[in-house]
């Protein structure tokens, strides 16, 4: 039976869109933490913040880590968990 398969496929590509349609952050401003939270947040990670913006409705920052290593990383501005995080060595 072939008809199984198309639901099966048709949940899979809605389960990535969904996906995909989150990289960015959806919540009101009034909601966010501000800045100071987000240094606060680095503070604990061992991370020196280079820079603090705002991308996809999201905080983004670029440092290094503990180690040294530059990276990038999306920040939710509401509850500061860390949506992505790229490595940036290769970057300049």
């Amino acid at each position: 039976m072939k008809t199984g398969i198309l639901p099966t496929v048709t949940l899979a590509i809605m389960a990535a869109t969904s996906a995909q349609a989150r990289e960015g952050c959806d919540a009101p401003i009034r909601d966010w933490k501000g800045r100071e939270a987000v240094r606060a947040l680095a503070e604990e990670r061992g991370w020196t913040l280079g820079r603090i913006k705002i991308d996809d409705s999201c905080y983004e920052v670029y440092g290094t880590d503990e180690t040294g290593r530059r990276f990038e990383a999306k920040i939710d501005p509401v509850t500061l968990n860390v949506i992505e995080i790229e490595d940036r060595r290769n970057h300049r």
